[in-house]
């Protein structure tokens, strides 16, 4: 056996089923060896600490066009950065589709904005806005062939949301092509109705955005969603779940053999509506504003169970950065944004600290064990959206995506350690218990100690193959 260029030594390694002893050697950015000893001319002392495949978050939006004049606060360099410091290797961005524009030309200017700008790796997700002839009939199908094999439509949101007939005619096109959709799953009627009724009443602060985006609305629309991959036999992912309603639509598909998968985020197991009232019901609470709404604590506790049980596959960061104070009317602190919440921008910050974040809430607190974490935030993200076996693994053939993890290393959450471009994170003072110490990006380091220390960006954009669990 040749001598490899990197040896991982000392450390435990886990992956999505089980935990060993053992080293790791790397040559030209690949695994070739894991055995009891490996020849290497450089090495790592990973002893005491974890050896995980390397991060990757399925769902994050970078540098995205707006339709109000905010600005998104992370262009792929920031993002990427801020990603590998939270110990990612690849992050799943979304090129999306503007009303009125080609999606191939929405493609490519997207590619235009992470060339050589990225320290991941990247794959990007579709978002389908306007599913006219020409993008059903030519272009969605060969970018699909070209391996964008995933796409995300929307149920609400005036710019985004697609009518039912237009959703089941995009769901046809991905059964035909054997895509795999998105959805994000809001009823868009019921949320105009409830904001309308709200501001009658004078209620405009942040707070009432999570009464405008009730759980009510995100269960309907869950259903509606499954219904319409029921009648065209498609499998569908309902990204971002936030409680225990849409999870029962979730449990009673699969329950009916349908091909439904879950993906939930660190806001639904951390913050609840509350943190929405600022001080005092004041505009801090805009900094909380997503979509769908943090709920309750019961709500917490389904999703923990859901994330334990397997209901939940995926747990993604749903990292959507704004500026909470910026310049020309462009951050969430915007003089229409303070006149009703329903012109907040929607999006928290969230791609450095989803991995601490779940790893100290769940596998610190014996919530949930070492290879579930694995599972949800690496493993499961990359067989189910076509990176496996090259991503999300430790096994000998598959890229050097390596975490290195220390389980013990306590820390704070603050703003001033992150590497995001936002001006706040809303997880600030949030206390945590095991944080990665160093991140490999195909056998190099990018991330140490909680900082970037690449000093090019060596990311690849990923052609992507069909879901392993969404087709036959």
């Amino acid at each position: 056996m040749e001598t490899c260029d990197l040896a991982i030594r000392g450390g435990t390694l886990v992956t999505a089923t089980d935990q060993f002893s053992a080293d790791i050697g790397i040559r030209d950015g690949r695994i070739v060896q894991i055995a009891e000893s490996v020849s290497a001319t450089e090495e790592i002392d990973a002893s005491g600490l974890l050896v995980l495949p390397g991060g990757i978050d399925a769902h994050v939006h970078l540098d995205q066009p707006t339709s109000d004049g905010t600005v998104m606060a992370d262009d792929f360099a920031s993002g990427t950065r801020s990603a590998a410091a939270g110990g990612n290797t690849t992050v799943l961005p979304f090129a999306m589709q503007v009303k009125g524009s080609s999606l191939r030309q929405s493609v490519e200017d997207y590619h235009r904005k992470a060339d050589g700008n990225c320290f991941t790796d990247v794959s990007f997700h579709l978002v389908i806005s306007d599913p006219t002839p020409q993008v059903l009939g030519q272009e969605l199908p060969a970018l699909v062939r070209d391996g964008y094999t995933s796409f995300k439509v929307f149920m609400t949101y005036d710019d985004l949301m697609l009518n039912d007939t237009e959703l089941l005619e995009v769901f046809d096109v991905a059964r035909r092509e054997q895509a795999l959709v998105m959805v994000h799953a809001e009823g868009h009627d019921a949320i105009r109705y409830m904001t309308d009724k709200l501001e009658t009443e004078g209620k405009t602060a942040p707070y009432y955005h999570a009464e405008a985006h009730a759980q009510i609305a995100e269960r309907e629309a869950t259903h509606r969603a499954i219904s319409h991959a029921q009648l065209t036999d498609v499998p569908v992912v309902i990204v971002h779940v936030s409680g225990r309603d849409p999870m029962e639509q979730i449990q009673w598909a699969r329950k009916r053999g349908m091909k439904v998968f879950a993906e939930t985020c660190p806001q639904y197991i951390t913050l609840t509506r509350d943190d929405l009232k600022g001080l005092n019901m004041d505009f801090e609470g805009a900094k909380y504003v997503c979509s769908p709404p943090p709920r309750d604590h019961d709500s917490q506790a389904a999703i923990w169970d859901g994330l334990r049980d397997g209901t939940f596959d995926l747990f993604s960061s749903d990292h959507c950065p704004f500026y909470f104070e910026a310049p020309d009317n462009t951050g969430k602190n915007n003089d229409r944004a303070r006149t009703s919440f329903k012109w907040v921008p929607n999006g928290i910050p969230g791609v450095e600290t989803r991995l601490p974040i779940l790893f100290s809430e769940g596998v610190s607190k014996g919530r949930i064990s070492i290879e579930r974490f694995v599972a949800l935030t690496s493993t499961n993200p990359a067989r189910l959206y076509g990176l496996h076996p090259q991503k999300g693994t430790l096994s000998v053939g598959a890229d050097a995506d390596i975490t290195l993890w220390d389980p013990e290393l306590q820390a704070t959450i603050r703003q001033d350690r992150l590497n995001h471009g936002s001006d706040y994170t809303p997880f600030e003072g949030l206390q945590i218990t095991g944080w990665p110490v160093r991140t490999i990006l195909r056998g190099q380091t990018v991330a140490k100690d909680g900082k970037p220390t690449a000093a090019a960006a060596s990311g690849r954009h990923l052609k992507r193959g069909t879901s392993v669990t969404g087709y036959p």
